[in-house]
């Protein structure tokens, strides 16, 4: 049987394909990546179903390694996630209000923070920020409460999120602030042997004298970084009244008689007898008021220069200068008459003595208008009972210590004094005003050279206007808090900022100052145990059948 030939089909012709550039083929292939990518993950998802379903339906039994591995990952990943919750909670229990971070922080307390700049790449280890002319531009924010940075909600660009700036600190912010944790300790703890290292009685200053205005200035500069951006400013205004009370609330605690001393082991306070004023009520004011100034009064003008960062913060540069001048008038303008006031003497008698004044202007220890203020606003049974003049040489036979009274003793020796009153703490506003501008030239300026000499210029320039001050008659005194005083110790806070500034952010000697920086990271709570004396109070309260055998005597300290 013969086959039939086949039949021959006729060539089909195609048309020539089209000219295909280089940008069509580089979409083709990114299409085609991208595909891939949505298959794989596609994949590897229905893959993940898969495993588990069968897991959970018992269709495949994984091997043993397999599912200890598997049940191992739940409280893994639970640890990895609540470890740092947990870090986190304790920090902001101890520390209280940000701050000081304060204080200040809350040194401050409520003051504590770093800066919300963006770092660079090559200052990123020694904590240096960048500068940011734009209140819109994406950056880490400060919680000063926790006295950390963190990143604020970005912006919408293509960046991917690995390109997030890291969390920095401001470590010579740190650094000060352990300093004068360190510095108030050896105060507390030498200032009774030694002199210059006690406050100063009255008129003029001494290393103690110091403690009280640098934390102040410290807050303020962690403000500047802290309140640098705020989104919404009555949301900011009700967070920065409630740590202010939380700090005023802590030292009312702490400071108004609730301890009765480190080897009392009784607590308690009468109510109508309390302290009001102190320490950390004093940061809590000037904090509050700072924070309000920066939320509220600054303007919107772009920093080029000196003259743009005075315009820009005008206002809270006239609060300041506000707040100056009628302390002065108030100061040297008010008439103080004669009053009287009673101590209970032995046999619980009570004595009265009557201070003449009847002068207007008076600084001294017993006709000024500070302690004026106090006596009628918060009442003399509130103010602090150990007052500083004590130890003054017409006070004391053992001046500068304290000692019996001379025979020709003034009658006010022995009357309540506030060192931390009303009016010298709306003085003390100022430090803290000016530690806020100190923050503005970090905000506004990159470079270490102009930030150093925006610092050093106003520094030395408050420092001759004090001594120039003192030498005309307005003597520096720290009970007054007079301007000379203000002007003295924000001068010197801002040469030794400076300075740490540039020895620990700009030649990042940072090793040497590492127990500085634990010590100013958590100022709040080495306040609380140690110069509150919660700690030794603490130990005391356990012992062995009666209470001088306790710890210390055990360890062999003399309690």
């Amino acid at each position: 049987m013969t086959r039939a030939p086949a039949t021959q089909r006729a060539p089909v012709q195609l048309p020539p394909p089209p000219p295909i550039s280089r940008r069509s083929i580089t979409r083709k292939t990114i299409g085609t990546h991208e595909r891939a990518g949505d298959t794989r993950e596609r994949g590897g998802e229905e893959r993940r179903k898969a495993s588990g379903w069968q897991l959970l339906s018992g269709e495949r039994a994984p091997s043993v390694p397999h599912l200890v591995t598997r049940l191992l990952r739940l409280p893994l990943a639970a640890a990895v996630v609540l470890l740092p919750v947990c870090s986190a909670v304790g920090k902001l229990s101890w520390r209280g209000d940000r701050s000081m971070g304060a204080v200040a922080n809350a040194g401050a307390f409520h003051g504590r923070c770093g800066g919300r700049q963006r770092a660079s790449s090559s200052a990123a280890g020694m904590g240096v920020y960048e500068l940011v002319r734009s209140e819109d531009a994406a950056g880490p924010a400060v919680d000063l409460e926790a006295g950390r940075c963190r990143l604020s909600p970005p912006a919408a660009t293509t960046a991917s999120p690995a390109a997030a700036p890291p969390r920095q600190r401001l470590v010579s912010l740190d650094v000060f602030r352990g300093i004068t944790v360190l510095l108030m300790i050896i105060v507390d703890d030498a200032g009774s042997f030694i002199p210059a290292m006690n406050h100063s009685p009255w008129d003029g200053v001494t290393i103690a004298d110091f403690v009280m205005p640098f934390f102040l200035f410290i807050v303020g500069v962690a403000l500047a970084l802290a309140y640098k951006r705020v989104p919404d400013k009555l949301e900011a205004t009700g967070k920065a009244t409630l740590r202010a009370l939380k700090l005023f609330c802590v030292g009312l605690v702490l400071q108004g008689g609730f301890f009765h001393g480190v080897r009392s082991l009784t607590f308690g306070v009468d109510v109508t007898q309390i302290r009001l004023m102190g320490i950390l009520q004093r940061i809590a004011i000037a904090y509050l008021v700072t924070a309000l100034c920066q939320i509220w009064l600054k303007g919107d003008d772009e920093v080029e220069s000196g003259l743009d960062l005075i315009k820009r913060y005008r206002y809270q540069l006239l609060v300041g200068f506000l707040i100056s001048i009628t302390y002065m008038a108030l100061l040297y303008g008010t008439y103080v008459p004669d009053w009287e006031y009673q101590i209970s003497g032995p046999g619980s008698m009570e004595k009265t003595f009557s201070v003449t004044c009847g002068v207007r202007g008076d600084s001294g220890p017993g006709c000024n208008v500070v302690g004026m203020i106090d006596r009628k606003i918060l009442g003399i049974q509130h103010l602090y009972g150990r007052p500083v003049y004590a130890r003054s040489q017409q006070c004391s036979i053992n001046s500068p210590q304290n000692g019996p009274l001379p025979p020709d003793a003034p009658s006010w020796c022995q009357a309540p004094f506030d060192p931390e009153g009303l009016l010298s703490s709306v003085m003390a506003i100022v430090t803290c005003l000016i530690g806020l501008q100190f923050g503005h030239v970090i905000v506004h300026f990159q470079k270490h050279k102009e930030r150093i000499m925006r610092w050093l210029v106003p520094s030395f320039g408050m420092l001759v206007l004090a001594f120039a001050l003192d030498l005309f008659g307005m003597r520096m005194n720290k009970p007054l808090y007079t301007l000379s005083y203000t002007l003295v110790t924000a001068g010197v806070a801002g040469l030794l900022f400076a300075g740490i500034y540039t020895l620990v952010d700009l030649y990042g000697y940072r090793r040497p100052t590492i127990a500085m920086e634990w010590m100013g990271m958590h100022a709040l709570m080495i306040f609380v145990l140690i110069a509150c004396n919660v700690l030794p109070m603490f130990i005391h309260g356990f012992y062995w059948g009666d209470p001088s055998n306790n710890l210390l005597k055990f360890i062999g300290i003399k309690a």
